[in-house]
């Protein structure tokens, strides 16, 4: 009777541990993509193009504004993205997390996805990696010198036949109350060009609800 009270005691306190522990979190791996989320309500620096990216992908809550990809090697983590200030680059973790830091030095939300299927995860990083020193594409028309976030993102990642894993959709400028935002009149004023309404492209928010995606809990530092 003792032996069977003695075995019932450790199964319940193997089940309680095994209720109380935590799932751990995941570690970054390469080919994720980092998302930049910041409060729908958050004030950017007025005339901004996160701003007028805000305005055009808002969807409730978070805006997302920026993907990068994470690029894990022997001597650190390196993030590769395409922005204004550096163009297409590859630079540590700790550059990326201070040139999203906001205005109150608080860090944006940063969401980790992964490919539900990792074949092919490293070449495609490879392709990125190829096309750094490219200028940043502020006119988001596709040409061949130059890339914004998540065009990169969509010419490096492909399947095995080649083509590309995340899909593109008419381009919006238009803010959510249907006006065209100052900051891309402007823009593509100075350009030349008119604005690319309705033109194939892509952008961070319809990018990370593809469903080739899953969220993975890594904690950025």
């Amino acid at each position: 009777m003792k032996k069977n009270v003695q075995k019932i005691i450790l199964i319940l306190a193997a089940a309680a541990a095994l209720l109380g522990c935590k799932r751990p979190a995941d570690t970054l791996r390469t080919g994720d993509l980092i998302f930049v989320g910041i409060p729908e309500d958050y004030s950017i620096e007025e005339g901004s193009m996160s701003e007028a990216i805000s305005a055009s992908t808002s969807r409730g809550g978070l805006n997302i504004i920026h993907t990068a990809i994470a690029d894990v090697a022997p001597d650190g983590i390196w993030i590769i993205d395409a922005t204004l200030r550096h163009g297409v680059d590859r630079h540590p973790l700790d550059t990326f997390l201070t040139d999203f830091t906001l205005k109150d030095g608080s860090l944006p939300e940063f969401i980790v996805m992964r490919l539900r299927d990792t074949t092919g995860v490293g070449a495609s990083v490879r392709r990125a990696r190829s096309r750094t020193g490219l200028a940043y594409n502020c006119s988001f028309v596709p040409c061949d010198t130059a890339l914004y976030c998540t065009e990169l993102v969509h010419d490096s990642y492909l399947d095995a036949t080649g083509n590309p894993v995340f899909g593109e959709a008419p381009m919006n400028f238009l803010a959510p109350d249907g006006t065209m935002p100052l900051y891309w009149e402007q823009l593509f004023g100075i350009l030349g060009i008119p604005v690319p309404q309705g033109v194939p492209g892509t952008n961070p928010r319809a990018m990370s609800e593809e469903p080739c995606l899953q969220t993975v809990k890594v904690t950025l530092k």
